[in-house]
């Protein structure tokens, strides 16, 4: 096991340094420079010292090179929006925001759609199997977009339960939350109720009831456990996609996170943002993924990382 983990952890840097190098190549592709402002042009000669006093002047595999050395030190750059700040203090002070939210949003889908996952498989073909995979066509099929809107319109403006937007309390934490967790909720519910469905008609599990085990164990025991396999290997890339798909929950309900600031530098072209989020974003992927992967010798304990 340590050495699986460790052979993984290595193999983060290649990763890394591909997405670096995409992300970099994709930015400084796009016409126009940060400093472009539409509203307010600024005169050619401080354009030119603000693009030398940041090396955007040098050529692009100089500029490459000094962003890795200095990233490889623990320095992501200054932010060309808020000169004032680095991308280190924009991520120290706004990622655990975003990362509550995230946690929040997969407990939420866990707890709602492995339930109903689960009471779907064994009930199936019944109300209670029609009326659960209502709910997960419904759940896919409402974006977040338009699922937050709904929210704030039911419960903070017309019934007057919860606050409208912002983030701080309890209070202001469940409906961002619940229109993040959702969706992801239905997703786990269908592919709950498939594996289900197929790990209860295996032989394993006839014999178990044919030996007189109770019904309770032979769900919990073995199918359970069984099933859950494919349901963990999504929750690794469904934590990633709700800590960076938290963007649009964060703009509609005026969430000071770390989506706000990558949307924001997407469009003023502030290159250390860019690179400085989707390298953390690229990393919690690959450790997500690591963490699951982990995680099936303790569900299956027939699995072996060490030799494979």
């Amino acid at each position: 096991m340590l050495v699986y983990t460790i052979r993984r952890l290595f193999s983060l840097i290649p990763v890394l340094i591909v997405i670096s190098l995409i992300t970099f190549l994709l930015m400084h592709s796009v016409p126009g420079s940060p400093f472009d402002q539409e509203d307010k042009p600024l005169p050619p000669e401080t354009r030119r010292n603000l693009e030398a006093y940041y090396h955007l002047d040098e050529p692009l595999h100089r500029q490459y090179l000094r962003y890795m050395w200095n990233a490889v030190r623990g320095d992501l750059g200054p932010s060309y929006m808020q000169r004032n700040r680095s991308v280190n203090e924009i991520i120290v002070d706004h990622f655990h925001i975003s990362f509550k939210l995230g946690m929040l949003a997969l407990g939420i889908a866990v707890a709602i759609g492995l339930p109903i996952g689960i009471i779907s498989a064994l009930k199936q073909n019944t109300g209670w199997d029609y009326v659960a995979m209502f709910f997960a066509i419904a759940g896919v099929s409402v974006p977040a977009m338009t699922l937050g809107p709904l929210l704030i319109w039911g419960f903070a403006l017309q019934l007057g339960l919860l606050p409208v937007a912002r983030w701080g309390t309890w209070q202001q934490a469940i409906m961002p939350a619940v229109t993040l967790g959702i969706g992801h909720a239905a997703i786990i519910a269908r592919l709950t109720r498939a594996s289900m469905l197929q790990v209860i008609r295996e032989d394993f599990i006839r014999t178990a009831r044919s030996k007189g085990v109770p019904e309770r164990t032979v769900m919990v025991k073995h199918a359970l456990r069984n099933a859950l396999i494919p349901v963990v290997t999504v929750l690794g890339p469904l934590f990633a996609a709700l800590i960076t798909g938290s963007m649009v929950v964060e703009q509609i309900f005026a969430i000071p996170g770390l989506g706000r600031y990558f949307v924001d530098s997407v469009s003023a072209r502030d290159y250390p943002v860019i690179m400085g989020t989707t390298l953390l974003f690229a990393a919690l992927l690959v450790i997500s993924n690591l963490i699951v992967d982990i995680s099936y010798s303790w569900i299956d304990p027939r699995i072996r990382l060490d030799e494979s």
